[in-house]
Formats: C-alpha cells, structure tokens, sequence
C-alpha cells in the first residue's frame, strides 16, 4: 500500500489533479462572476410590476407608488420602525423606486414591508422613461395639443386604451421630429461649424505667416457668409420643428393625486407593466437592451446606452494592436534569431519581462509627461501655431491613449513571440538551409509561419489586457462623457486628438462618481458584464487557438510544441 502511494506520488499525478483543480476552479469564479453580473446587471431591463400601497409609517399615511428594487432583513430596533411587533426580532424592508425625483426630490425610499397596506398592481400604472429627471409613475389622465385638451377619435370621453394609443401615436411623432433634429445638429449644423472654425484657423495662419494675404482672406469672407447665410437658413429650419415637437403634452395624476403635464418630447419610453404578458415583456425587454448597445448615455450616464463607450474602447483597442502589433513583433524576431547571445541580450530579456510587472499607472504618467505634454506640445508648436494657446495634440486623446496601451502590452507581445519563435524545431532551419534559403527566408517562409499562431495569441492577451486597464486611460484621453465619436464624417474622418468614452471607466464612473448611486448600480452591472464578457471572450479565444496550435503540430513530435 505505502509502496503504491509513493509510486502514485512520484508519478506526478497529484499535481496534474492540482492543476487542473485550480484551472475549474478559476473557470467556476469566472462564470459565477459574469453569472452575477448578468443577474444584476441585464435583468435591470426587464419590466418590473409597479405597486400602489398605503404607507402607514408616513404622517399621516400616504400613497406610495414604484417599483421594488431590493429587499433585505434587518434588525427590528435597528431603525425603530413605526410600531413595530413586540416579539419580532427581524423585519423586512424594500428598496422601491419611487420616481418622480423632479417633484418629490427624492427616487428611491426604503419602506418596511409591515407596514404597506392595500398593496395592488393597478394595471393602468403607467412608467414613463424620460430623457431627464428619470422615471415618472402615473396613471395618464389627459392629453393636449397647444394647450387645448385632446378627445381621442372613437372615445365619447377620451378615458381608457384610446387615450393610451393616442399618446403613443404622439410619441412616434416626437421621435420622428427628435431624429430630424439631431440630424441636423450632427451633419449640418456640424459641417457648417466645422467649416467656420477652419475659415478662423486659416486667417490665423495666414496673419502668422505674414505677407500679402488680401485675396486669401476675400475669399475667406466670401465662404463666411456662405456659411452664415445656410445657418440662418437652417436655424429657422429648427425654430419650427422645436415648435412642432413642443406641441403635445400628457398629463399624469401621480401618487400624491396631484397632476402634472409632461411635455411629450421628453418621453423616451411610455408602458404599463402592470398590464403586459409575458410576450409584450420580453419585447419590451430587449427593446430596452438594444437601446443600451446603441444608444446614447442619459441622466449623468445612469440611463440609456454606452454606445459612446463601446465605440471608444473598440477604437482604441484597434488603434493600439495596429502600434503593437509590428513592434512587439520586430522586436521578439531580433531577440530570438538575430540579437548575440550576450550579456547585453539577456539584460534587454530581463527588462521586458520586468516592463509587465510595471502597474498600468506608471504607463499613464509616463504616457501624460512624454506624450502628451513633450510630442504634443513639439507637435502643436510646429504643425498647428494657429490653434495654440488652445492645444490640439497636447491634451489628453485616443492617440495618446492607444500609444500608452501599446507600451503597456508590448511585453505581452515580445514575450509570445519569442516563445513562438523558439518552439519552431532547429531541424527545419537546418533544412531550409541546407537547400540553400538565406537566414531572411528561412526565418520569412519557414519560421514566421509557423510562430503565427502563438504571435496571434499573444496579441488576443494583450487586447484583452487593454479592453479592462482603466488607470492609465484616466490621464491620457478618457472621459465621462464626450460629446461626439473619434469617428465621423469630418476630415481627416478619424480625430486622434479628440478625447473618447470607455467601458472599463464607464463603470469606474457609475461605481464612485455618480450622485444617483441606486440608479446608477444597474447600469454599472451591465456594463461591467459587457466588459467582462468581452475579455472572457478574448482570454478564451487565445486558450482555444493555442490548443490548436497544439494539435495541428502534434504529428511533428519534437517535444518542443507546448
């Protein structure tokens, strides 16, 4: 028995049971936590019931109406509820968001579940998701239109489901005049901006540069008023849409009894939860999570979507392995095939593998000392002497970020690419040399091919090394909320210099920064969710191609494939 245990010891089979005990345990954390997230975070968009209760603990008892966010057990003297039971240890209390916060001042309120009576789920509640002040609970009690009341065709009285079909027929008109709108605030009126701003830097450069400049600047004049002529134009254009979409309002009675008027264009979304199956949900469901991929952040970034920060992350990862991708490379092919094996090559191996080490924020001053304020500034005082003192590439922006991240991975990089060099048997070398291959073709059509796949994985890491970094990103361009993409339609079309929005400081944002912290959680479990999903994903793919790379060289039994 002892001699069976010690060769089973000696095997080594422990710590292959070790290993792989740590790898699913690993594997289970990871799922759990994007198990959490995703409980926490997507189930934010399904339609939650509203209740209507009588709340005993007010003075005197007053009707409530929200929706129940969080339940939890606490003490029974802890908070002294209003008339608590005498042999009760624990009481339950709920977390409801209440709304309404521009006129009760207040969204969520904890209430003690004891003392809720005439609890019920109207199904007339209705929820109104508005582009500021958040949610608005309410049963609809009226329409109008330029301040005359409006009767629904088909209702004697105007109550009921026509009421309700008539506000969303208004509604889809306020869409469709809101899009028109941004429309032209975003290409037109844009264009015409960015127009007059290079007309100003044109002058600017023109007086820098001295000279006879009279013609230049006639013609500047002249493209001036062209300019101003199709803004005057276009600004009339929005003066009567902004008065066609400001011409409904819907009037809501509220907890309280009393009633307010809610102009219709502020309305993002208007349903009664209370009143839908559960096909209606699930549309409405991923109604909501398609406006969280696509959309524009509201209310201090609490509600709406993170487009802006999907699209800033994939930008800069983008832009980063684009810089990484041919330095790292170069980089691990000179020290596996052509740096001498000397003192010299194994300090710069010692220094790239300590350069890994180095906390990401270390990368962010030096990022915001060298390129920022060095290279910007140098490049400022050259190329754009018209712009200054108001920098152009010496302020915080995607170029600096993209370039801070790539010096961040590029480690990452060296280090998988040499190992993939390394793993290439010696005996294709000596036979592509043999046949008479230079060292270049060798390395060029045997050698690189080869290590392809390990230099792919480990450029998959270090994306998904950048995706999650947050600390460096905060000093070199990210910001909370930025108003335009590093992408449009303006040239030069991508804006290096312009600051962007990112997933891993969108939830930094929600978690710390946000004054509405309820409200706030949601969305950052959500995005946190994405995210993590996202790096997951890329972990994982690196996992899987490894593993083929494995199997597609496992007939070339070297012992060197790992």
């Amino acid at each position: 028995m002892k001699r069976s245990l010690a060769n089973w010891l000696d095997s080594g089979a422990p710590w292959v049971w070790i290993n792989a005990g740590a790898v699913t345990l690993c594997l289970a954390m990871v799922f759990a936590l994007l198990l959490l997230l995703g409980v926490k975070g997507l189930g934010h968009f399904w339609p939650r019931p509203v209740l209507q209760a009588t709340y005993l603990a007010a003075e005197p008892p007053a009707t409530i109406i929200g929706e129940l966010a969080a339940s939890e057990t606490i003490a029974a003297g802890e908070l002294n509820p209003v008339a608590p039971e005498e042999d009760q240890d624990e009481i339950e209390r709920q977390l409801l968001k209440l709304g309404n916060r521009d006129i009760t001042g207040s969204n969520f309120a904890w209430v003690f579940t004891g003392l809720l009576e005439d609890v019920s789920f109207p199904a007339e509640l209705a929820v109104l998701e508005r582009r500021e002040w958040g949610n608005l609970y309410g049963y609809l009690d009226g329409l109008r239109q330029a301040g005359a009341a409006v009767l629904p065709a088909g209702a004697s009285d105007g109550t009921g489901e026509a009421r309700w079909s008539e506000l969303h027929v208004r509604l889809d008109r306020a869409r469709d005049l809101r899009r028109e709108i941004e429309r032209i605030e975003r290409s037109i009126i844009a264009d015409i901006n960015f127009g007059m701003e290079r007309l100003r830097l044109e002058e600017r450069r023109l007086a820098l540069a001295g000279g006879d400049s009279a013609g230049a600047l006639r013609e500047n004049a002249r493209q001036r008023e062209a300019f101003d002529a199709q803004y005057a134009e276009i600004r009339l254009r929005l003066l009567e849409l902004n008065r066609q979409i400001q011409r409904d309002t819907a009037l809501f009675r509220i907890a309280d009894g009393s009633v307010v008027e809610i102009p219709v264009a502020d309305i993002v979304r208007a349903y009664r939860p209370n009143a839908m199956g559960w096909a209606e949900s699930l549309g409405m469901y991923f109604e909501r999570l398609m406006e969280f991929l696509s959309g524009n952040p509201r209310e201090a970034n609490t509600e709406g979507g993170l487009l802006p920060a999907l699209y800033g992350t994939a930008m800069m990862v983008m832009l980063m392995s684009v810089i990484v991708t041919p330095l790292g490379v170069v980089a691990g092919v000179y020290l596996s095939e052509y740096a001498p094996r000397g003192w010299l090559t194994r300090i710069i191996r010692v220094s790239v593998n300590n350069l890994a080490g180095v906390p990401s924020i270390v990368y962010g001053m030096f990022g915001l000392g060298f390129f920022i304020y060095l290279a910007g500034g140098e490049i400022d005082r050259l190329f754009y002497a018209e712009s200054l003192p108001a920098p152009t590439f010496g302020t915080p922006g995607l170029l600096w970020a993209s370039l801070t991240l790539a010096l961040l991975t590029l480690p990452v990089v060296i280090v998988a690419t040499e190992e993939g060099l390394g793993n290439v048997p010696a005996s294709l070398r000596e036979a592509s040399l043999a046949l008479g291959a230079t060292q270049f073709e060798t390395l060029w059509r045997v050698v690189l091919p080869l290590a392809r796949p390990s230099m792919l994985t480990g450029l998959i890491l270090a994306v998904a090394r950048a995706a999650g970094e947050v600390a460096p990103l905060m000093l070199v361009g990210v910001v909370k909320l930025a108003p335009s993409l590093p992408l449009d339609t303006q040239f030069p079309y991508l804006h290096l210099e312009q600051q962007f929005m990112h997933l891993g400081y969108h939830v930094f944002d929600l978690a710390t920064q946000s004054p509405n912290v309820e409200a706030a959680m949601p969305q950052a479990f959500a995005t946190a969710f994405l995210l993590v999903a996202v790096v997951t994903a890329l972990n994982l793919s690196a996992v899987v191609l490894r593993g083929r790379l494995r199997e597609r060289y496992r007939a070339m039994d070297t012992g060197a494939w790992v």
